[in-house]
């Protein structure tokens, strides 16, 4: 008996409890505002209404949830863009840190760094010497095969299938080597450059210890990536609402394509439709510290040359121009 009193009270109580939260239910009210900016309350929120941002009240009309306003799909595009551009922020710097952590561990001083690039250069034109070795040597072949072929001419004798072919296949050795030599020279310069960088950069990190050599290698990473993304970090509130005017010029100036979306947060022009099209957006996000940041996106057609294009030198110039071009309209200003 005492077995079935227990839970027939356990059932009683849980009854009370069910009817107790169905009244507390039934006295909350929203309070959201419609198009036509009109106060609304309600128990239920009709469905026509439910992209508003919407306040719950309980029954002392005091706020105890937020829903907030139904997102476009263009301010879906706007987050996820966001997410992917501060992932990528993110991975630059992160690099960039473990980069300035090698440059300290691997060179004791600027010198280190010198004999290391004079030794590099010197290995490089090595290389260089013996493409161009063997470029003498194809080019007196080829003269060779030119002249039987010339004296098979003035014999008045066909020039024998054989030679043409072999005349032909030196003639694509010797472009291909210097093709090959262009490359080296290429190679040589970007080698150099990326080398005075990074003696400049070590330069930089080790010129103050008084400033902390961490916070030295955050500043150069978070640099390195507003030039590689194409962003932009305000100052100021202020600055950021200056700097959104210069980013919609921006777009205009480098976009291929029209305009499309124009708001607070996200400027847009309209998705590539050529494999030639560069369609650029610039989106406001909000940091820590009640700071800003523009990002800039740059968008291809989804082909094999529009993939190439977004990947290409003229692109990557947008991107690194892009803070340069702001810092220089508000200094106009």
């Amino acid at each position: 008996m005492q077995i079935a009193f227990s839970v027939k009270n356990i059932f009683f109580i849980m009854l009370l409890l069910l009817m107790g939260t169905q009244a507390v239910l039934a006295k909350k009210m929203f309070r959201w505002v419609d198009d036509a900016g009109n106060v609304r309350y309600s128990d239920q929120v009709p469905p026509d209404q439910v992209k508003h941002r919407r306040e719950a009240l309980n029954e002392n009309a005091r706020v105890v949830d937020v829903v907030e306003k139904q997102k476009t799909k263009a301010q879906r595009d706007l987050e996820k863009r966001l997410v992917l551009l501060r992932r990528q922020q993110n991975e630059i710097i992160r690099k960039q840190k473990g980069h300035d952590k090698v440059l300290r561990s691997t060179f004791r001083n600027v010198s280190d760094m010198e004999m290391a690039l004079k030794g590099k250069m010197l290995a490089m034109d090595g290389q260089r010497k013996v493409v161009q070795g063997n470029l003498q040597r194809i080019e007196k072949q080829l003269q060779q095969q030119q002249k039987k072929a010339a004296q098979f001419e003035r014999d008045g004798r066909k020039v024998p299938a054989k030679i043409l072919v072999d005349i032909r296949l030196t003639k694509e050795q010797i472009e291909l080597s210097y093709i090959e030599i262009s490359k080296q020279f290429e190679k040589k310069k970007r080698v150099r450059e990326e080398f005075e960088a990074d003696i400049n950069r070590f330069i930089y990190l080790t010129q103050s210890e008084s400033e902390g050599s961490k916070d030295i290698s955050r500043k150069t990473a978070e640099k390195k990536a507003e030039k590689q993304l194409g962003l932009f970090v305000c100052k100021s509130l202020e600055q950021c609402d200056k700097a959104w005017v210069s980013a919609k010029q921006f777009v205009y100036a480098n976009s291929s394509t029209a305009l499309d979306i124009e708001t607070n947060r996200l400027i847009m022009s309209q998705a590539p439709y050529k494999d030639t099209d560069l369609s650029l957006s610039i989106s406001k996000m909000n940091m820590d510290g009640n700071k800003q940041q523009l990002f800039l996106d740059i968008r291809c057609r989804q082909s094999s040359i529009g993939d190439e294009l977004c990947r290409s030198a003229k692109a990557k110039n947008i991107r690194n121009s892009f803070s340069s071009y702001i810092k220089l309209a508000l200094e106009v200003e």
